[in-house]
């Protein structure tokens, strides 16, 4: 069964991240804000006037460079005016986890600027869901549950695959748009993660698990996650039902899969989290190794 597969992702993600993270440095959002202002102060490739040439016309007494007050996310280097805009207008972000896996519903806690509409919160899943990102991953998935056997019922070969890879993307599939679009939208919810960016390695853990029992309101006030508990619960219901086999048709099964599916959203927001902080001590590797003769 595909339960005990999901089950062992869940935990070598959450291994990675708690190993990766804990030799990470603390980032304050200070330092957040300073790399916002650096990437925003590039030069365009058409030869734009600068950041810095523009404050050279303002009043001297002007020495700081100002963080726009309507950004939602904190910018990656390399980032594009373009694609800042291109986030801000969508709520999300442009983020990927290790480069490759998305990380649209992801934003820093101290840029909240008020909820995402339905429309917003729709777009975000879509995009998500459907991102070359998210077929690797579930087309991986489905290649370790066929060396397995798991749900022996489908069988072997390119058949066999193929409705295994259905299946995990099925599953994937209705819970992201149950947990980050439809309950969301019915009880006023915001399924984006707020990245809390500082403090403690423990404090930020316990923020997340926080997370998937409390979250923002559209009105902008913590309440109980109904999206994630019972979102994630009537996915798990519809997905073996629906199209998994027979013999699985069980509330046993679907409290496993309900347990899995919160488990793992857990994981995602550990990576949504403390990524960024990785990232930034590989680059700051990177460019010390670069400078070094």
């Amino acid at each position: 069964m595909k339960m005990n597969l999901r089950r062992r992702s869940v935990l070598a993600g959450c291994g990675v991240i708690l190993g990766l993270a804990a030799g990470a440095p603390r980032v304050t959002h200070a330092q957040q804000n300073d790399l916002i202002a650096i990437t925003l102060d590039r030069p365009s490739q058409s030869g734009g006037t600068t950041a810095a040439q523009q404050s050279g016309s303002t009043a001297s007494g002007a020495s700081q460079t100002q963080t726009p007050q309507n950004t939602t996310t904190h910018v990656q280097p390399g980032q594009t005016a373009k694609q800042q805009t291109i986030q801000e207008k969508n709520g999300g972000s442009n983020e990927r986890i290790l480069w490759i896996y998305p990380n649209f519903f992801s934003v820093d806690e101290d840029k909240y600027n008020g909820p995402i509409t339905a429309k917003q919160k729709f777009l975000l899943v879509t995009r998500s869901s459907f991102d070359p990102g998210e077929f690797l991953w579930y087309g991986l998935l489905a290649g370790i549950s066929q060396a397995e056997n798991s749900e022996k019922a489908y069988g072997q070969g390119a058949e066999g695959y193929a409705k295994r890879y259905a299946s995990q993307f099925g599953d994937g599939t209705i819970e992201s748009y149950l947990v980050e679009f439809g309950f969301p939208v019915v009880f006023k919810q915001d399924p984006r993660y707020f990245r809390v960016g500082e403090g403690s390695f423990g404090y930020r853990t316990g923020r997340v698990l926080k997370r998937l029992v409390v979250t923002k309101g559209d009105n902008g006030r913590d309440q109980f996650n109904v999206s994630e508990v019972f979102g994630s619960g009537t996915a798990a219901v519809v997905s073996i039902y629906s199209y998994h086999p027979q013999d699985e048709h069980n509330f046993s099964n679907v409290a496993s899969v309900w347990g899995e599916q919160v488990a793992f959203d857990a994981a995602e927001m550990m990576f949504k989290e403390f990524w960024p902080d990785v990232r930034k001590k590989m680059h700051d590797k990177k460019n010390r190794g670069a400078t070094q003769p």
